[in-house]
Formats: C-alpha cells, structure tokens, sequence
C-alpha cells in the first residue's frame, strides 16, 4: 500500500502547518483553526463538512504533534467528532457536530482506575426512558471542564455525558504537559446512548488509538528535527556536535524510531478508516508509543544538553506530551500483554 499523502490531506497539512507558524497562543490557534475549516473535515457533507476519514484527519493531528501545538485537535477531533460520525445516528450528529465550526470541544474518557481503554468498562450505564444513567469513576480525561460532551465508555456502550450536568464531579488532575485532565465521577449522571454494546465501545477506541498515533508521530518527527538542527548549529571543541560519532549515532536511532512510528501509524489509521481489521496494527503502534517514545524523547533531551531542562524551549512540550499520551496508553507493560496476547491467540 502507498502510503503517500494525498492532494486532500497535503492540502491539510499546507493549511494547519501555516497556521502552527504564528505561533499563536493556544485560544487564538484553536479559533483560527476554526475559521480555515480544520475542525469540520470529518463532518457529513450535509454539516457543510468533507466526510474525510481517520487518516485524513490524521494528516491534520500529525501537523498539530509536529508543532506540538496545546490545543485540543485531538481530543476534539480524534476522540469526538470522528466517534460521533462513526456512531451517531443522524439526528445525534445534527445537533452536536452543529457547534464544531465554531470551536465546540469533545473528548472522551478512555481510562478507570488501574484500566486504560479497558475491553469491559466498569462503569455502568441503567436505560431510564429516553435516557441513561450512568455511574463510575474515570480517569485522565483531557479537556473536560470545556468539553461539549464527554463520550463514556459504559457496559451498555457509548454514552455521551454533558459534564456540566448534576451528578458529574469533574477534579483536575495534573499531567505532565500541564494541558487540562481530569478525574471524573460519574453518580447517576444523565447520559444519552451515542452506540450501543461493545463494538460501539471498541469502535471508539479504535479512532481514538489510530488518532493519538497521528499526534505522536507528529510529535517524534518534530523533536528529531529539532535536536537534528540543534545538533548541527551547536558547537563543541570548535566543530558542529553532529561531527561526533555518538551524537550521531543517538539521532540516527531517534531518526529510525520516529520513521518506525510513522509506518505503524499510517498502517494502523488507513486499516481504520477503511473498516478493514486494525486491531494487530494499533497494538503494534501502541507498543511502540509506549514503549520507545518515551526513551527516544530522553536521548533527544539530552542531546540538548542544559537547555533540555528549560520549561521554556520547545523540547519540553514534546517530552511532555508524549509522556502524557503514552500513559494514556496504559504504558509499555500493558501494551506488551496485549500483542502477546493477540499473537498467541492466533
């Protein structure tokens, strides 16, 4: 398979890269977002969208990683709006995608206690009319407090949550990049049914995983590159750190680990986007997050040297993300039980 971008998702990424130039702060870049259309690519036609699909709008979150930009693209879009299509019945999408041309924020909840993206949630969710009441405890979910709705995976499948609404009790939590988690208790929550039963649960985390490895693949690529110019500006000794066998060595294994996470990311997204089997491939390429992101992430702080300890410099964002993301995993250990799994079951 070619994996080539297309002339849509170059597009895309033409448009978000000149957007993430400006430099602007994360309010001002979430609304200028808004109004060059980034947020609407998945919507239906009929929302005044593109219909475009995971590794479409995979192009876009990966531009948002290279910049490591603190806006909630992949909350929103990865872990909302591409569910919400995905399940949603018409009338579920007509009125809450109706806001996202403007800004509206989504996300989801995708870790319990001691259980990331978890095959049989806990929390449970009793049908009361129209309605759902839901209960139980999540973890690490990111822009909750400004999220439109929160999806929840439940044991009756995907509820959407208003996180303003009584018997939710949101509790921030800190994270490592210091973008906005929380904890969410959930007591007798009034919910509404997005999809029901547990393909619907693992649907969600599907787009989501093929999602978050968008956004780091960006990410790795774009700390590579900024070590790569480090590297090659700074000098010791009167020559460039580049020229020293070691420093070259250790970007060249960062160079290797951010073009193996590009391969796996693609080949997990467009398996997703094409309805086809892509659990393999996502537990690859969360395996891979998990486990090698983070080490290559300290060899590229350290590469910088004192100015890797800087909170100011660039670096920090993208340390710190993929910190954050792959713990949002469920981090190496968990990842390895579960490709191990998959391979002795087959």
């Amino acid at each position: 398979m070619d994996f080539t971008r297309d002339e849509t998702q170059d597009a895309v990424a033409e448009v978000a890269t000149a957007l993430l130039a400006r430099e602007l702060q994360p309010d001002a870049l979430w609304t200028a977002f808004a109004e060059a259309d980034l947020l609407t690519l998945a919507l239906p036609e009929r929302l005044g969208g593109e219909g475009l699909s995971v590794t479409d709008v995979g192009a876009l979150l990966t531009e948002v990683g290279r910049a490591a930009a603190p806006i909630p693209a992949l909350a929103t879009l990865g872990f909302g709006v591409l569910p919400i299509v995905a399940l949603g019945s018409d009338a579920q999408q007509d009125e809450l995608l109706a806001g996202v041309a403007a800004g509206r924020v989504f996300t989801a909840a995708l870790s319990e206690p001691g259980a990331q993206f978890p095959e049989h949630p806990s929390v449970t969710a009793q049908q009361s009319g129209d309605w759902y009441r839901v209960s139980g405890t999540l973890l690490a979910v990111p822009f909750a407090e400004s999220a439109h709705r929160v999806l929840i995976p439940t044991d009756a499948g995907v509820v959407l949550i208003d996180p303003n609404a009584s018997g939710v009790t949101l509790t921030p939590t800190p994270s490592s990049s210091g973008s906005p988690e929380f904890g969410i208790v959930l007591d007798d929550a009034v919910g509404e049914l997005l999809g029901a039963g547990a393909e619907s649960v693992q649907t969600l985390y599907r787009i989501a995983t093929a999602s978050i490895g968008s956004v780091v693949d960006g990410l790795v690529s774009g700390a590579v590159d900024l070590t790569a110019a480090h590297v090659g500006s700074r000098e010791q000794f009167g020559k460039p750190l580049a020229t020293f066998q070691a420093v070259a060595q250790q970007i060249a294994d960062a160079y290797i680990t951010s073009r193996t996470l590009h391969v796996a990311s693609l080949s997990a997204s467009w398996r997703v986007s094409e309805g086809l089997d892509a659990q393999s491939d996502l537990d690859v390429m969360a395996y891979w997050i998990a486990q090698e992101v983070p080490a290559t992430m300290q060899v590229l702080h350290h590469l910088h040297g004192g100015l890797g300890v800087d909170a100011t410099y660039p670096l920090h964002r993208y340390y710190s993300t993929a910190k954050d993301l792959a713990r949002l995993l469920g981090g190496a250990s968990q990842r390895l039980d579960l490709v191990g799994a998959r391979c002795s079951s087959i």
